[in-house]
């Protein structure tokens, strides 16, 4: 029996699943909702007198417009990287494969993904985080 390395596809999913967590995340704390906030506040607040120069007001409706795009991008993003990784992950169901650490092996039984990545199900109950260095036999 000959062990080889994880495919580059599954490392690939690995790094891809973390820039996408990342990339989520800072989705997550500016989106459209909050720079409306913002701009809607610098409205009220503006001195009537001296009211927004109207090629700044069109240039932050426009950013606005960007921040939404942006966040649509990213949740179709989202969805599409977490069925590549499904997909990538299913095809290691009946497989075996050995923990990075080379702590835990055996035969995977399901796949679930997780915050932090893929966990594998092991038949005998034991979990294995899909990581670079899991090796696949």
């Amino acid at each position: 029996m000959t062990v080889i390395s994880a495919t580059s596809s599954t490392n690939t999913a690995s790094t891809t699943a973390a820039a996408a967590k990342a990339t989520s995340s800072v989705a997550a704390k500016l989106n459209a909702e909050t720079f409306l906030q913002l701009f809607m506040t610098q409205l009220q607040n503006q001195d009537p007198t001296k009211p927004m120069d109207g090629t700044e007001y069109v240039s932050q409706l426009a950013t606005l417009s960007q921040v939404e795009q942006a966040t649509q991008t990213n949740k179709k993003l989202d969805s599409l990287l977490t069925s590549s990784f499904l997909d990538q992950a299913d095809s290691l169901v009946g497989k075996t494969i050995m923990s990075s650490d080379g702590n835990s092996s055996g035969v995977v039984q399901s796949v679930k993904v997780t915050g932090d990545g893929a966990l594998a199900t092991l038949t005998d109950g034991r979990s294995v985080l899909l990581e670079s260095g899991v090796s696949v036999y």
